[in-house]
């Protein structure tokens, strides 16, 4: 049983921080390079994120169900590593939860707000000026989860059996 949910913790945050970081890396920097608009690009790249939001949340309640599985049996040493790891993908499923649920649905507005494409509207539109806004803020949140998840990463590497 303990080896199914330390495999189960490895693979969610494995899919999770793999997948921040190919989004981070390799999505967004490829959309916006490659297809003819920057609307184009948003279009893929937000609907890139929103299932990767959701790979995060499932991966992140697995993980977070399986450690503390783990956590109840475990000595106290190991419940410290296993703590700190919780208190880091607690912080990722929230900034994840915030994210998905928050500021994706509030740039819709603010995209429909600009005339549907942003960057055709004026710069002084209500609608982009805030677009712009929540758009710097999802991509500090997606950093910070990102790192929390480099941090989680880095205690299971120093777990021992």
């Amino acid at each position: 049983m303990q080896i199914l949910l330390r495999a189960l913790r490895l693979f969610a945050m494995v899919a999770w921080v793999g997948g921040l970081g190919f989004f981070a890396f390799v999505v967004a920097p490829v959309a916006f390079h490659s297809l003819p608009s920057a609307h184009e690009a948003g279009i893929v790249v937000g609907g890139s994120l929103r299932v990767l939001h959701w790979i995060g949340l499932v991966g992140g309640a697995i993980f977070y169900v399986a450690t503390g599985l783990l956590w109840l049996r475990a000595g106290v040493t190991a419940r410290v590593e296993f703590a700190i790891e919780m208190i880091l993908a607690g912080m990722m499923m929230a900034g994840t939860f915030y994210s998905q649920f928050k500021i994706l649905p509030a740039m819709e507005v603010d995209r429909a707000l600009a005339g549907g494409v942003v960057e055709t509207a004026p710069v002084e539109n209500a609608g982009r000026v805030d677009f712009e806004r929540l758009h710097r803020l999802s991509e500090r949140l997606e950093g910070f989860v990102f790192f929390c998840g480099l941090g989680v990463v880095f205690v299971l590497s120093r777990e021992s059996q």
